[in-house]
């Protein structure tokens, strides 16, 4: 209990200097009917253990012609686009990339699409940070997503995120994962998964 208490204050702490823009960002999903979450850092952070991150990933369903609109509202929330062309950009890279205007902060929307997409984002959660109710992904689509991003930093961010949801579907993530790995012709991305749970005593 005195951990579990321990690590949302530490969380609260390292969010922080985030919560003005994780609020824009938050107003900004909720406008479209809630069919986006938070991802990256902020979600290691309260999903896993708090750690150090420089910006605030979501992932946002949308097509490519609803970008233009989607920038027009980001702007009435305190959020504007971070490079020219942001617009073509994001349509060729799935990406819209902002910042909170406020404080600087980087923020990357992701162009959600796919079916497993919609799936983290009908099984999101609320969960409550001091005064803010942000919308996370389950721990398992979390670990999901890392695993599929593929890159080694991600890799502690996948173990902390098991080690605190002792509970966690693996059977779930080994299902996505390989779908995702045999789809990509990158078994690497479930090899490398199963090597780390292996490491962690949960594979």
């Amino acid at each position: 209990m005195g951990e579990d208490q321990g690590n949302a204050s530490n969380s609260i702490e390292t969010l922080q200097p985030f919560l003005a823009p994780l609020a824009a960002l938050q107003r900004l999903l909720s406008r479209y009917g809630d069919r986006g979450l938070i991802l990256g850092g902020i979600a290691v952070s309260l999903l896993g253990k708090p750690r150090l991150t420089v910006g605030v990933d979501a992932l946002l369903l949308m097509t490519a012609e609803q970008i233009p609109e989607v920038l027009k509202t980001a702007r009435e929330e305190g959020l504007i686009p971070r490079i020219d062309n942001a617009d073509d950009f994001a349509k060729k890279q799935r990406v819209l990339l902002l910042r909170h205007q406020d404080s600087g902060t980087p923020i990357d929307i992701l162009l959600g699409i796919l079916p497993f997409e919609e799936e983290a984002v009908a099984r999101s959660q609320v969960h409550q940070v001091g005064s803010l109710a942000l919308r996370l992904p389950t721990p398992e689509d979390l670990i999901i997503l890392k695993a599929v991003a593929h890159r080694p930093k991600v890799l502690l961010d996948i173990q902390t995120v098991f080690i605190s949801n002792p509970n966690i579907d693996k059977r779930r993530i080994e299902s996505w994962v390989h779908h995702f790995a045999e789809a990509l012709e990158m078994p690497e991305i479930w090899d490398d998964l199963q090597k780390l749970l292996s490491q962690t005593g949960e594979g």
